[in-house]
């Protein structure tokens, strides 16, 4: 598999996230404190940026209107009635202090 960086991981601190704009595409990377995640920046309720939401292991709550979403999954779990379509997630992996992303998913979601 390729992979493409993203950022040094230093660049993302323990329980925050980060917004990296990759040609249109939006993505929020996280670091739970013992991995990291990412799923594209865009609550499905109302486009609310998710890199600006509180994290809380690999849960994130969007900022605008607190849904939260599933970094693992990208499911919506509140309001769990929403009916709404799941965030994409992508795969990333920390290589020599370094946050990559799989190519394979980059050009997917391009």
């Amino acid at each position: 598999m390729n992979w493409i960086r993203i950022t040094a991981a230093e660049n993302i601190p323990p329980r925050e996230g980060r917004t990296v704009q990759l040609g249109d595409l939006s993505l929020a990377i996280f670091n739970t404190g013992e991995r990291f995640l990412a799923v594209e920046n865009r609550c499905p309720h109302n486009g609310g940026p998710l890199a600006d939401g509180i994290l809380g292991g690999a849960t994130v709550t969007c900022p605008l209107h607190n849904w939260r979403i599933c970094l693992e999954s990208g499911q919506v779990s509140r309001p769990c009635e929403s009916g709404a379509p799941p965030v994409r997630t992508f795969a990333i992996e920390v290589m020599e202090g370094i946050v990559m992303l799989a190519h394979d998913q980059a050009r997917i979601a391009a």
